[in-house]
């Protein structure tokens, strides 16, 4: 390799971003869902950091069932951090029926997930109150930190994969 093309092929290197990732992934349970959030190793970003799951446009036209009457059908199961309280700065509401809630965190870092459990139904008919990951599909997840919106899709294995740009060194 030439002096030139050394020099080119570094510069196309360098100049690709590196991305970070933060993983959002629902776990059907009974009686209790679950969703974690996860950076990977590579994720720096500041904060504070606000994380909303937003159901609406799910598959299976999913919605939160946190109460014994309402939208929700047979068992409920309460709004609950599970992983990660000593980040957590505050929630948004969420009553029996509704769609979105959102997390404000002081941060996010690796190896240190947030999680929540919470119970999501169906309103498709059929099994309720069972939710498979392909429900999920459609919904969404966004993160906002320091003014930046990113947005993922949940998939049908019922992860949803936030690209952030990695941080520079």
């Amino acid at each position: 390799m030439t002096f030139i093309a050394a020099i080119v092929s570094l510069a196309v290197f360098t100049a690709v971003p590196a991305f970070a990732d933060i993983e959002v992934r629902f776990v059907e349970g009974a009686p209790k869902d679950r969703f974690v959030f996860t950076a990977t190793e590579n994720f720096c970003a500041g904060g504070p950091v606000a994380i909303t799951v937003n159901l609406e446009g799910s598959a299976g036209a999913l919605i939160f069932d946190v109460t014994d009457s309402g939208a929700g059908v047979e068992i409920f199961q309460p709004f609950e951090v599970v992983a990660g309280a000593d980040v957590l700065l505050g929630t948004s509401a969420v009553s029996d029926g509704d769609v979105a809630l959102t997390l404000e965190l002081s941060a996010l870092t690796p190896q240190s997930p947030v999680a929540f459990t919470i119970d999501v139904d169906d309103t498709q008919g059929g099994r309720e109150i069972t939710v498979a990951g392909s429900e999920i599909l459609g919904g969404t997840v966004s993160v906002a930190i320091e003014g930046v919106v990113k947005e993922a899709t949940f998939n049908e294995r019922a992860v949803a994969l936030i690209e952030w740009s990695a941080c520079q060194s």
